[in-house]
């Protein structure tokens, strides 16, 4: 455990309350604070996890802020609150909801914890992302986007399926913007360091790629009455560990871009050095042609829904 540290989840549903229940697990750091509308559901999650926590001997406390007033001083706050993208629902369908809703979290977080280091996992992620750093006025490497980590666990997950074997030694590689258009970098994934094209076809890695790109819906379409949790919650306690642990590991994460991969003022998923200081250091890995237009497309549909908030005014008032 790192002594001391305070994780905010502003957000106690699926993916909100198993977040906590795997840094609470983990001992990750020394309070958890669930801040949701439904107070009483926060407080039932808390106490539950807590308990939870005694039975592993984690030192790790969970506890709820009935207002974002009560939620001060954390390190890290994990921001899943939103409306969730239901059957049929697009993730752009979600941007005036959960921009606005989006807005007053981080009015919030700006002021009761004006030094932590915010995740952002609401959809339309990257579009989310940029709302958060906009409306914070953070320093870029303080408002990180929560989407690489999970499609490449995805990736990795489909690849082990078609091969049937390499559990835990796959490395898969995801960048761009959470949606349809993201890019998958099959020539960035490996098994056991062997290169994904030695040991799988040009068509199967192709069709691993689509469904990396539709893995959230396949999920959303199969439960029915909500979206995937697990995955996505398990992806944010490990970027959340790599801050409060200092590791300077490599993780793709949501960024703004000031000029890398030659784009700016918008959000887009990049491979980035994960430490307490939050994104420290942006890696530009070298793209091919396709891979660069792959890229490119993917900005452009992050850039339409910033375009989008833009067009409603949204922004009308705010520091940037």
């Amino acid at each position: 455990m790192i002594k001391g540290k305070r994780v905010g989840i502003v957000g106690a549903g699926n993916v909100g309350s198993t977040v906590a229940y795997s840094l609470a697990m983990l001992g990750s750091c020394h309070e958890i604070i669930l801040r949701d509308n439904k107070i009483e559901i926060a407080r039932g999650k808390a106490l539950d996890m807590s308990q939870a926590a005694a039975a592993v001997r984690s030192h790790t406390v969970v506890g709820v802020a009935e207002t974002m007033a009560e939620m001060t001083d954390c390190d890290v706050v994990v921001v899943t609150a939103g409306s969730p993208r239901l059957p049929g629902m697009s993730r752009d369908d979600l941007l005036m909801i959960n921009a606005k809703v989006t807005r007053d979290v981080i009015e919030g977080i700006a002021k009761y914890s004006p030094n932590a280091i915010v995740i952002m996992v609401s959809n339309p992620l990257d579009a989310m992302t940029y709302v958060a750093l906009k409306e914070s006025g953070f320093d870029r490497s303080r408002v990180i986007g929560m989407a690489g980590v999970l499609d490449s666990s995805r990736m990795a997950a489909f690849i082990q399926e078609k091969l049937g074997y390499g559990g835990g030694q796959i490395r898969a590689s995801v960048m761009g913007g959470h949606g349809d258009d993201m890019v998958p970098l099959p020539r960035y994934s490996t098994v056991a360091g062997v290169p994904l094209s030695d040991v799988l076809t040009t068509d199967e890695i192709d069709e691993i790629v689509q469904r990396t790109r539709k893995g959230g819906a396949e999920i959303v379409a199969l439960l029915q009455t909500g979206s995937a949790y697990y995955a996505p919650a398990k992806s944010t306690a490990i970027m959340v560990e790599a801050i409060l642990k200092d590791t300077k590991q490599i993780h793709p994460c949501a960024v703004y871009l000031e000029g890398e991969y030659g784009f700016s003022d918008v959000v887009s998923g990049v491979p980035v050095m994960l430490g307490a200081n939050g994104a420290e250091k942006i890696i530009e890995v070298t793209l091919d042609d396709n891979e660069k237009a792959m890229f490119a497309k993917s900005c452009a549909s992050v850039q339409s829904l910033i375009d989008t908030l833009h067009t409603n005014h949204f922004f009308e008032g705010v520091q940037s």
